[in-house]
């Protein structure tokens, strides 16, 4: 069962978004097959890192300077409508967890946010994929 969070943005609305661990992710997809999976890491990492089998890519943020994809939200509601269920990764949680509240804003009412992210957190030697996330904990991936 999702955990879920309380999340205040501007002090006036509340939220619940809810935080899945990535095999609950992978379990809540298989279970609820029209559940749209958004991975919104850039595009160079959905290519070359690699990325969660079934999921799409819209960025919220993309290089070369970084800053917020201002066409995220408008690109999510052309895939889904705003009463369908948002799965949404990044790298390790923290992007995902951001966007997840631009589409709360936005009127989405089922978003979920994959804790640990694709990659997991570092570990003591500054590495990811060793201790958490979506690859590490051997769920379906690919590269192109």
């Amino acid at each position: 069962m999702p955990r879920v969070y309380n999340c205040r943005l501007d002090g006036s609305l509340e939220f619940a978004m809810k935080h899945f661990t990535p095999k609950e992710a992978h379990q809540f997809l298989v279970q609820n097959p029209l559940a749209l999976f958004v991975d919104v890491r850039s595009e160079m990492e959905f290519l070359f890192v690699g990325h969660p089998v079934g999921a799409i890519m819209i960025p919220w943020n993309d290089g070369p300077d970084w800053d917020v994809n201002p066409h995220f939200v408008a690109h999510v509601k052309k895939a889904a409508s705003v009463d369908r269920p948002i799965v949404l990764i990044c790298r390790s949680g923290n992007r995902s967890k951001d966007a997840g509240l631009a589409l709360e804003q936005a009127g989405f009412t089922e978003v979920f946010n994959v804790l640990h992210g694709f990659e997991g957190e570092l570990d003591d030697q500054h590495r990811r994929g060793t201790q958490a996330g979506w690859r590490f904990d051997g769920l379906p991936w690919e590269q192109c």
